[in-house]
């Protein structure tokens, strides 16, 4: 899971793993809300269902969750940061959810629960941090602890979609593409509109992906602002250390008015992946 690259992106957790603090990580869900919700919205969570968040973070994912499966269903949420899942276990105490939920620390790749647990496992912006090998193990564990029929749900960022004008519309792709020729991070933001192939790979069937795009136009709000100034700050660091092309010093000043995210013309995109499998009944796994 933690690569070597992973100090040089900054926000990290206990983990070690970058842009998994939760300043960093509530940042991006705010600025993203809408899309984040509609994400989850089109997968087909239901009410009375016993769900599982494996990877959940501060807890962002788990209110919407706990109001889909409503008072007669489950919530049951993990995350590898213990710090993380105290948070989460805190927001649903503040959350006016009449289901039960439970929160715990722990590992995607050793999940402990047991076969067949769960109708529905969401896993939101968590493989990023698996190389290919952890990623197989993941969703065989996640297809594991889910019930025949029942769905196993991957949202991740595509990378590949990031893109801020009025600067070279081409400056984060050329950064992520000379980031991603050595194993780490970047290469794994470079594979989510692959992850169909993983979950075929794995053995579930009827296999969905989407892909959205998400947004932002000028002039951007403070949700916004505050996590792509900081994001972006970070990736220019990085590109000036590695003295690659590009004009990336209007970037690394968050507050400055040359930032092109400040411009009164600012536009930045970045890509939400959605895939959904169904897992076999048992006589097929």
């Amino acid at each position: 899971m933690v690569t070597e690259d992973h100090a040089s992106w900054g926000h990290t957790a206990s983990t070690g793993l970058g842009f998994t603090h939760e300043s960093i990580v509530d940042a991006h869900f705010e600025a993203c809300l809408p899309h984040y919700r509609a994400a989850l919205d089109q997968v087909g969570i239901r009410s009375n269902w016993h769900v599982l968040d494996a990877g959940c973070g501060s807890g962002a994912f788990l209110p919407w969750l706990a109001d889909l499966v409503g008072p007669g269903g489950r919530v049951s949420a993990i995350d590898l940061a213990a710090e993380n899942a105290e948070l989460a276990a805190e927001r649903m105490r503040r959350h006016p959810s009449r289901c039960a939920v439970d929160v715990r620390q722990g590992d995607v790749l050793g999940l402990p629960y047991e076969d067949d647990t769960f109708d529905a496992v969401w896993c939101a912006n968590t493989t990023q941090y698996l190389d290919d090998d952890e990623l197989a193990c993941a969703l065989r564990e996640l297809s594991r602890v889910v019930r025949p029929g029942g769905i196993v749900v991957v949202k991740d960022l595509d990378a590949s979609l990031i893109t801020v004008r009025p600067a070279d519309p081409f400056l984060l792709t050329d950064f992520f593409r000379h980031a991603a020729r050595s194993s780490g991070y970047a290469r794994q933001l470079l594979r989510t509109r692959d992850l169909h192939r993983y979950l075929d790979d794995v053995g579930l069937v009827s296999v969905r992906q989407r892909t959205m795009l998400i947004e932002h136009f000028a002039p951007l709000g403070p949700a916004a602002l505050r996590f792509y100034t900081a994001a972006c700050a970070r990736i220019a660091q990085q590109a000036t250390d590695r003295r690659l092309a590009g004009d990336w010093a209007p970037f690394l000043d968050p507050d400055g008015a040359a930032n092109p995210l400040r411009d009164p013309q600012g536009y930045l995109s970045e890509g939400n992946t959605v895939t959904v499998g169904t897992v076999p009944p048992a006589s097929d796994r």
